[in-house]
């Protein structure tokens, strides 16, 4: 599952133009404009018979580069960077989906990829069907002829549930449709999506890759496995680009009419992270492991939620998908919601906040923050507890979270 030398790939991807000053670290290209030669130049760039960049809306070198470190590691056909994890979800959405056509997906999905898919596709005509996607046999019922993918996260947040990827990856290919992760709770050095059968894989950058919590931003990455010719959407596209097809109908229409394009400073900031993601992913996941041991048995502690428990109902499909460490978040249940905050407000070193996967941990209650706005039935079908607490571990010592668990139990 983990590609060889990673690490190494992500730094000595060359860049995608030789700096006159011979710096080995690509130059932050702060400029929305470029300048041509002549005009049949800007004209060849506009009409895409070159690659050279226009405007940063559409492209940036600096940008592209991050790009470029992304597909060298992940071997993916296309990659494209956006402002936020959620901008990446949406452009995948609207460059496969129209009205009248329909997306399989899980209730069991981070709040406002669910918002996204409940509240805001409906306006626009497309059904979202929400299944069970451990039950393969009501995964296959609710796709039909007017589906155009079936989405899902690899480990959900913050249910922590695991579905098996080949086999959903088989149905999907019976059925001729896309499938498409989010792969944000466990990183690409770790864990290979297309392995696995995934045609699209989605990541928040924001979280590893963003090197501490520095930037927000967003990955789309298309490994070229899809025949499109099953695709409403992209059918007429494909009689011209192959299986690029979806590749070209969000690089020449969706993200630049979206304008969620990355900034060519987070394109720097996270270039940076991705030389370091796999020294403090390893560093974050050997720690949550150490934590979720102790705190199986503590006398306090309900429920220790983390797939590579071997008490864990996911803990088989976990390991053959994701190995010993399956990232750096997991969840507590106490007995209340009140024991829940009482927990929370005696914490001195993790801090309270949102996030995912900075270099200092994180503690949050889901129930009164990420879901406050959804209603008490809708928390129940999405599995979102009052007594759940989740963390995403940082880079400080064991001795030392574990100290501030043990403090805020009492």
């Amino acid at each position: 599952m983990k590609k060889k030398h990673a690490t190494s790939d992500i730094l000595h991807t060359k860049p995608c133009i030789i700096d006159p000053y011979g710096s080995i670290s690509m130059p932050v290209y702060n400029s929305v404009a470029f300048e041509f030669d002549c005009a049949e130049a800007m004209e060849a760039a506009f009409s895409g018979k070159t690659t050279d960049h226009t405007y940063s809306r559409i492209s940036n070198p600096t940008v592209e580069h991050f790009e470029n470190r992304v597909k060298a590691i992940t071997q993916a056909k296309h990659v494209t960077a956006l402002s936020s994890g959620m901008a990446a979800i949406s452009n995948i959405v609207f460059t496969l989906a129209k009205s009248g056509l329909n997306l399989v997906t899980s209730k069991h999905l981070f709040g406002n990829t669910y918002s996204f898919f409940q509240s805001t596709l409906a306006a626009f005509g497309v059904e979202v069907r929400f299944c069970d996607l451990l039950n393969l046999e009501e995964v296959k019922k609710k796709i039909d002829g007017k589906t155009c993918g079936l989405f899902l996260e690899i480990i959900t947040n913050p249910q922590m549930e695991v579905a098996d990827l080949k086999s959903l990856s088989e149905i999907c290919k019976s059925k001729k449709i896309p499938l498409i992760a989010d792969s944000t709770i466990v990183p690409f050095t770790s864990f290979k999506a297309s392995d696995f059968g995934v045609d699209i894989e989605t990541v928040s950058s924001t979280k590893y890759i963003s090197g501490g919590a520095t930037s927000i931003g967003g990955l789309i990455i298309d490994y070229g496995t899809f025949d499109w010719r099953t695709s409403e959407r992209l059918r007429e596209l494909e009689r011209l680009h192959g299986r690029d097809a979806f590749n070209f109908k969000l690089r020449k229409e969706i993200h630049r009419n979206l304008g969620a394009y990355m900034s060519p400073q987070t394109a720097y900031m996270q270039s940076l992270g991705l030389e370091t993601l796999e020294v403090r992913f390893l560093r974050a996941a050997e720690t949550t492991k150490k934590l979720v041991e102790e705190l199986s048995n503590h006398p306090k502690v309900e429920k220790v939620n983390y797939t590579d428990l071997k008490e864990n109902r996911f803990y088989e499909i976990s390991r053959s998908q994701f190995g010993e460490f399956p990232g750096a978040m997991f969840t507590i249940d106490l007995q209340s919601k009140e024991a829940c905050f009482q927990f929370i407000n005696k914490l001195q070193v993790i801090r309270r906040a949102t996030n995912l996967f900075d270099n200092q941990s994180l503690a949050i209650h889901p129930a009164s923050t990420i879901y406050v706005n959804f209603s008490q039935k809708e928390r129940d079908e999405m599995n979102i507890s009052d007594k759940t607490i989740r963390f995403s571990i940082g880079l400080e010592e064991f001795e030392v979270l574990i100290e501030d668990f043990e403090r805020a139990l009492g």
